[in-house]
């Protein structure tokens, strides 16, 4: 007589491949598994740690809070997002961005970091309009943030880049307290002298800003935001000028 299984207990197929955990119980993947990334969080410490402030008590402040923030987040082991990788036309100067990047020694170890990290970046515009000339002439990509790849809300960091010639519309940011940190290449801020490569340009929040690059070569800006946890998580991005 032939055996019967009870319905509760079905008989396993042999050939089936074993049921896959939930995704929630997989463990997540952690900043430490891919050490580049702390690699990056440390060299962005240290120009924050180097530059010089200018005898700007404002400036030096706003180095302090950003080397406490990254400091925590190395401290944290923070989980990586899988962002997918995303590029636009201005990534065509990125290769020339990095060559000269390299050659600035304050620059250089975190360029030489990034370089490895470049096929893994998410370029965005962060707008929900962009101007028409500005589409093939700038691009941004966060490195450290709510969006991740390293996920946090302590910071934001990241990098924009350039096309040569180009011009960045004022704009300006509630809330957040924001550097850039000249990379390679050269750029104006509102007309207001010329930052080269180990230069840092400083805006507090809600000043208005305009940027504009050098005609000969593409300029890589490394940035950092500063500000509440909710202002970081939901900055909206626009070049509108503000109602009189």
């Amino acid at each position: 007589m032939q055996n019967h299984v009870p319905s509760e207990f079905p008989a396993e197929d042999a050939a089936s491949e074993p049921a896959e955990l939930p995704q929630s119980a997989a463990p997540a993947r952690r900043m430490s598994a891919e050490p580049d990334w702390r690699y990056v969080l440390r060299e962005f410490y240290e120009l924050y740690r180097n530059s010089g402030a200018g005898g700007s008590e404002a400036i030096r402040h706003h180095q302090r809070t950003v080397r406490e923030a990254l400091s925590r987040v190395i401290k944290a082991n923070p989980p990586l997002l899988d962002r997918v990788p995303e590029t636009k036309p201005v990534i065509s100067h990125l290769m020339r961005a990095l060559d000269l990047g390299r050659l600035e020694q304050r620059p250089a170890p975190l360029v030489r970091t990034l370089e490895r990290l470049v096929p893994r970046l998410a370029w965005l515009y962060g707008y929900d309009k962009v101007p028409r000339g500005l589409v093939d002439r700038f691009a941004w990509a966060e490195l450290a943030g709510p969006q991740g790849p390293v996920a946090t809300d302590e910071v934001i960091i990241g990098l924009v880049l350039f096309a040569p010639g180009c011009t960045y519309p004022s704009h300006a940011h509630t809330g957040i307290t924001e550097s850039y940190y000249v990379l390679s290449g050269s750029v104006s801020q509102n007309d207001d002298g010329v930052f080269a490569p180990g230069s840092m340009l400083f805006n507090p929040p809600g000043r208005r800003h305009r940027i504009t690059v050098g005609q000969r070569d593409p300029a890589l800006l490394a940035y950092a935001w500063v500000g509440t946890k909710n202002e970081l998580a939901d900055q909206k991005l626009s070049f509108r000028k503000p109602k009189r």
